[in-house]
């Protein structure tokens, strides 16, 4: 520890007063073992520089991607006009024959998995969701129940059909749908004439929910059509056609383009699998190919931004690849193009043990449920590492992995479970996250409790800096963000040290600016053999300088397997702290900082399975001058 002492000495620099510096680091020497240059020092000739620096607005960061509808004859143009136009399928398809009555062309076999433990928890009679059980025998199904969001989605959308159609065979499961699947028509079957009308207004006829019943039917129709009844069964094929013409009509009126994805993923697959469906196809094909241009941007990442809307359209567009593949088609080229581009950028938010960053509401999904679906979707590729436009880079230093949101939070239109996450960070080592965020704000109304989930979107559950007790963003209501961080500043480098390499990304962003009249700058090195994490926070004043003092918080959130010891006396000739933390196998790291006060505070993690965890943060706090700034820390495996 003495040696480390030697080697950080305080700094000095211009624009700070006396204060700011006796908290600061030094990042300034590369020295036998230095890491990092000088702020805005010029690199050597010898450091590669891998990505310029640049700046990533919201009017322009996230650029929409361009695809075109598949190529159509002439004749084929003028049927998807006439069926936009509310032209009938059957009119189209054969003008002079009775229209035919709803039955299934083919049988799907979707290689989406789903999870057997929430399937046989159906055919033990209930619902589980997010680690909630609820009775299937005390869940209202009507349109306007109140139900939390995830039991929502599931009850209408019908989403646990995969589920259950993992827990066993079909005799063993179709009861079980067909009791469920009874229970929703009695309260939700409706004539034709009623479609469209007060009686589908409601979570039931929400377009996503819609969407993606009818596409879970289609998908999983011998489990809901296994019925000796003839006249049931001609019912539930009776509301899989009236569904889709409901869907022709609505699935423009909805603002989510994920929504829409969903509803024109099953219109097509109805096109595809219900007679005389092909004006419905080639119209489904068309709108869906729009949509998800509006959807996804350039570098494949969905502009809401979140992990969990990544791996719903991916899973939506293999089901869709299987509905084609069953009625014997070739999908158009876009959405396979789609599928390649979509992959990557999810891939680049997995740790070390394959499972999921808790980004913009998702929790850690386990890597077992990742893995399985980029198999599904025949997709082999590797992780995205500088996804611009998505806005996470992602530094792999095997065993490590860093990842860093380097991009201002979605548009408030595109945002699901916006999160105030601009400069955070995680990091992970080997199979453990010693440095996370808290996530699962997307799994509220589960075990995470509805009350809390603008709590977690704020910038305070993030490994990040808090200035004033303020997000970096406001957090609205509904998932949906305001004003905040307008612009971010990313510059990364590789630089060459005398042993080995490290991965330098300096980003800033301006959240803080019209409250405080600050600019957090954040400066991230990691080692190539990920042995060794330096970070600096920076916050510079913006224009003329104010005076007094801001307190502020940066916030380290703990993995659920890290064991903290705080040190209670200063490791840096008393003016540091440090705390060291140990993995389950036996591992130590040490963090240091040169900060006054170093707090250990309670926090929460959310797994993948919407389960809360407590954990520990390792909390920075002191008071910063409105002339700015800087406050360096240390993380470093011991031995």
């Amino acid at each position: 520890m003495d040696d480390l002492a030697t080697r950080l000495p305080d700094i000095s620099g211009d624009g700070l007063d006396e204060g700011s510096r006796q908290l600061a680091i030094p990042l300034d020497d590369l020295g036998p073992d230095g890491l990092v240059l000088p702020l805005g020092a010029a690199l050597p000739e010898s450091v590669p520089e891998s990505v310029p620096a640049g700046s990533i607005s919201q009017g322009r960061a996230l650029a929409l991607s361009d695809f075109n509808p598949p190529d159509l004859s002439a004749g084929e143009r003028l049927i998807r006009l006439a069926y936009r136009l509310g032209i009938p399928g059957s009119t189209l398809a054969a003008p002079f024959r009775k229209p035919l009555r709803p039955r299934l062309l083919a049988l799907v076999e979707s290689p989406v998995a789903g999870d057997r433990t929430a399937g046989m928890a159906l055919r033990a009679g209930h619902f589980l969701i997010h680690g909630v059980k609820a009775p299937i025998g005390q869940i209202d199904f009507v349109p306007a129940a109140k139900l939390t969001a995830p039991f929502e989605r599931a009850v209408h959308g019908f989403t646990w059909l995969r589920d259950l159609s993992a827990s066993g065979t079909l005799p063993q499961c179709a009861p079980t749908a067909q009791r469920i699947l009874a229970a929703w028509l009695d309260a939700n079957g409706l004539p034709a004439h009623k479609i469209g009308h007060r009686a589908t207004r409601g979570a039931a006829w929400r377009v996503e929910n819609a969407g993606l019943r009818l596409l879970a039917w289609l998908v999983h129709a011998p489990l809901v059509l296994s019925n000796s009844d003839t006249a049931q069964r001609q019912q539930q094929l009776d509301t899989m056609a009236e569904t889709a013409r409901w869907l022709d009509r609505h699935v423009t009126n909805e603002d989510d383009r994920l929504a829409q994805v969903a509803g024109w993923c099953a219109i097509t697959a109805a096109g595809l699998l219900l007679p005389e469906g092909k004006p419905r196809r080639l119209f489904g094909e068309a709108g869906l190919v729009r949509a998800l241009g509006e959807l996804v941007g350039d570098d494949g990442g969905v502009l809401s931004r979140s992990p969990l809307g990544q791996m719903e359209a991916i899973a939506l567009l293999v089901d869709l690849s299987a509905c084609y593949r069953a009625a014997r088609r070739d999908p158009p080229r876009a959405l396979e193009t789609m599928l390649g581009l979509l992959v990557p950028p999810l891939l680049a938010l997995t740790h070390s043990d394959g499972s999921l960053g808790n980004w913009q509401g998702a929790g850690a999904v386990k890597a077992e449920r990742i893995a399985a679906l980029i198999s599904a979707s025949n997709v082999r590729t590797r992780p995205l590492r500088d996804a611009r436009q998505w806005g996470y880079q992602r530094v792999a230093a095997r065993p490590a992995v860093l990842q860093f949101d380097t991009s201002p939070p979605p548009l408030a239109r595109h945002a699901r479970h916006g999160c105030a996450s601009t400069l955070a960070f995680e990091f992970s080592y080997g199979e453990f996250r010693l440095i996370s965020n808290c996530g699962g704000a997307g799994f509220a109304g589960g075990l995470v409790p509805t009350r809390i989930e603008q709590g977690l979107r704020g910038t305070a559950a993030h490994s990040a800096l808090v200035l004033g007790d303020a997000n970096s963003t406001a957090v609205l209501i509904n998932g949906k963000l305001g004003a905040g961080v307008g612009e971010v500043e990313v510059d990364r480098r590789t630089i060459t040290l005398e042993r080995g390499q490290a991965t330098r990304i300096e980003a800033s962003h301006d959240g803080y600016v019209q409250r405080f009249g600050l600019i957090h700058r954040r400066i991230l090195i990691l080692r190539d053999d990920g042995s060794e994490l330096r970070g600096e926070d920076l916050l510079m004043p913006a224009g003329r300088g104010k005076t007094g003092k801001v307190p502020f918080a940066i916030r380290f959130h703990l993995g659920p397997q890290v064991t903290l010891h705080l040190h209670d006396n200063g490791l840096l000739a008393d003016t540091g702290k440090g705390a060291t933390l140990v993995l389950p196998d036996g591992s130590h790291w040490q963090f240091i900082t040169g900060a006054e006060k170093l707090e250990a505070e309670e926090s929460l993690w959310v797994d993948g399975d919407g389960r809360p965890h407590a954990v520990e943060q390792l909390v920075i706090q002191v008071l910063v001058s409105r002339g700015g700034g800087n406050f360096g820390w240390l993380l470093k495996k011991m031995g």
